[in-house]
């Protein structure tokens, strides 16, 4: 006896109670990409000590240069040298920043690149009911802000605060050692002050950024809905409605942007008036030294040069604090994404899918996308290997849904569906579907050419087989009437093919694929009734040998199955061939006669379906 797997619906994923927030421990998601690169890194902080330590050795120079240049004391070939030392200096200064970041720029890159794919690779995992729900401008905002702000956090961490820290215990070890305690004193405390104020307000700051983003990542996910569903605004004459809706978001979007770059003034003014007080201070101090003649016109160089290098490097750790607490928040919505929950997992000990043939059974499947809407209850039947099942019945009686669940883009909420006698879930996700080939109702094509989005059902196929598919499919007559045949680019989702066109090259797909089990939702519903006998014997040819479940509307599509299971409501209401159900006078004899009429209002009866007439013979 079958022992079934029960569970309740399957809940929405999490949406954001693992995401880290904006903080520090963002930074630790980095680190492996540092440590993968030790060498480089080790070698960047080598360039790097070396550049600081030059940069301070350029004001030491200029005070021996200037107290050499004293009257008194003048010598000619002293300052020539000390001129040189303050050139080369100079030079190291810029020569050794350079090569750091050219050693550095790897790292980063490689981080940014390594992280933007684990990303897209993460979304294509999650489930269906994840990207029902998004908004992909949102999400490719988020993407794109997230990696960019990679590039920031590590090269200003790395390059940024560890320098200024490094310099600053420089200019203090010469500050005590050249000078009396109140030098010190004020430069340290200017210091203390200043950062102490920078963190305070940019931690302010923080939440109106945060709140930017979000109102950035909405308008730009209404711009890019917007642009997608271009065709349906036209027909609606809705271009103005569509343009305030975005204003709306903009004029959101800008109010925040305002507070933003206002507060960064207010931040920038303080930060002024911090190093301003300092510096004056200190050089009221020297000057003093100067007068009293304790100290030289080379200290009070000195002292303004060391100032100079501390306060400009510390000025620019205040931009530098900015740009990580923004670089967090931006990563923070990106590490979101990847935060989101996995519904479908494979198990640790999924296997592959063996077997030439495939028979598919579904056994006592519940299934529901809200626990409040149950969508199908208790279906069973079985697809044995290499019949073809058909499914018919009213739009949302769950046909569709049967297709999902078999591909396993969720998972049943109770019974279990099985291909060969194993539970699906017990199968690796990519050995499933590389055994399943669809062709939907809806079918939406890549922006690239006809070669590229038919290839696509295989991506190593031989452009012979490409073509072969093609011809099966009876689209190759068309291609190669186009300008530019199979290097014909199709536009956004396909839209420059007509519905019956999109369709064919999605069955030139499926054909191309060549899998075991084949599914047919609605794949011929686009198509006029010339072309769709023309299609529907070559879909019969290629179904042969193979297990086919067959989604339809129309039941003249489906006389020949070996089995038609009428569905309603989620339940298997009636099943049998196509001569049985009408000889039952049940549900589908009710929709065979409806479709009868239908089709003899619009003429179609002049130029019968030789199937047709058979069965009415019969």
């Amino acid at each position: 006896m079958a022992t079934y797997h029960q569970s309740t619906t399957p809940p929405a994923p999490a949406q954001t109670s693992a995401a880290p927030r904006a903080g520090w421990p963002t930074v630790k998601l980095l680190i492996p990409y540092l440590w993968e690169f030790k060498a480089r890194v080790a070698i960047a902080l080598t360039f790097l000590v070396a550049a600081k330590l030059a940069n301070v050795g350029v004001p030491l120079i200029l005070k021996r240069i200037v107290d050499a240049l004293d009257p008194t004391q003048a010598m000619v070939a002293l300052p020539l040298m000390l001129l040189l030392a303050y050139g080369a200096l100079r030079l190291s200064t810029t020569l050794f920043a350079e090569l750091r970041d050219i050693v550095f720029v790897r790292v980063t890159q490689r981080a940014v690149r390594r992280i933007a794919l684990t990303v897209f690779r993460h979304l294509h995992s999650l489930s269906l009911r994840f990207h029902l729900d998004r908004q992909t401008g949102g999400v490719s905002r988020d993407i794109e802000r997230g990696t960019r702000g990679i590039g920031t956090l590590m090269s200003y961490m790395l390059f940024s605060i560890i320098p200024v820290i490094l310099e600053f215990t420089l200019v203090a070890i010469v500050l005590l050692t050249h000078f009396d305690w109140r030098f010190a004193a004020v430069t340290f405390g200017a210091v203390v002050v200043y950062i102490g104020f920078t963190i305070a307000v940019t931690e302010w700051r923080t939440s109106i950024r945060r709140e930017a983003n979000e109102l950035d990542s909405r308008a730009n996910s209404r711009a890019i809905d917007s642009l997608l569903n271009y065709e349906t605004v036209k027909y609606f004459n809705n271009e103005e409605f569509e343009a305030r809706r975005y204003d709306e978001s903009l004029t959101r979007y800008e109010a925040a942007a305002v507070r933003t770059e206002s507060s960064l003034g207010l931040l920038n003014i303080g930060q002024s008036c911090v190093i301003a007080i300092a510096v004056t201070l200190l050089m009221i101090f020297a000057a003093q030294g100067v007068v009293a003649k304790t100290l030289t016109l080379g200290d009070l160089m000195l002292i303004n040069g060391l100032l100079i290098q501390l306060y400009i490097p510390l000025n620019f750790l205040g931009m530098v604090y900015r740009e990580i607490k923004q670089a967090q928040i931006d990563l923070e919505r990106m590490f979101r994404l990847l935060a989101e929950n996995r519904e479908i997992r494979d198990r640790p000990d999924a296997r592959e899918l063996a077997g030439v043939h495939a028979a598919v059974r579904f056994e006592n499947v519940d299934f529901a996308y809200n626990s409040n809407r149950p969508i199908l209850n208790g279906v069973n039947f079985e697809l044995p290997a290499g019949n073809k099942v058909a499914i018919v019945g009213h739009s949302g009686s769950g046909k569709s849904t049967l297709a999902r669940l078999l591909y396993r883009f969720y998972d049943v909420g109770a019974g279990r569906i099985s291909i060969n006698d194993v539970d699906i879930r017990d199968l690796k996700q990519s050995h499933l579907r590389a055994a399943i080939g669809i062709v939907p109702q809806d079918t939406v094509l890549f922006n690239d050419t006809i070669y590229y989005n038919i290839q696509y059902g295989r991506p190593e196929a031989t452009r012979d087989e490409v073509i072969a598919a093609a011809q099966a499919a009876h689209i190759y007559d068309f291609i190669t009437s186009l300008p530019d045949g199979f290097e014909a680019r199709v536009g956004e989702r396909g839209l420059k093919l007509s519905g019956g066109e999109k369709q064919r090259v999605a069955i030139a797909r499926a054909i191309l694929k060549n899998p075991r089990i084949l599914i047919f939702d609605e794949a011929t519903s686009a198509l006029d009734s010339a072309t769709e006998q023309a299609i529907q014997a070559e879909l019969e040819q290629i179904s042969k040998g193979r297990t086919t479940l067959v989604i339809a509307h129309r039941l003249s599509t489906v006389m020949d199955a070996h089995q038609i299971l009428v569905m309603d409501a989620g339940h298997i209401v009636e099943r049998g061939t196509h001569r049985e159900l009408l000889a039952r006078a049940g549900a589908y004899a009710e929709m065979w006669a409806l479709q009868q009429q239908e089709e003899a209002k619009q003429g179609e009866t002049a130029h019968p379906d030789p199937r047709l007439l058979a069965t009415a013979i019969r």
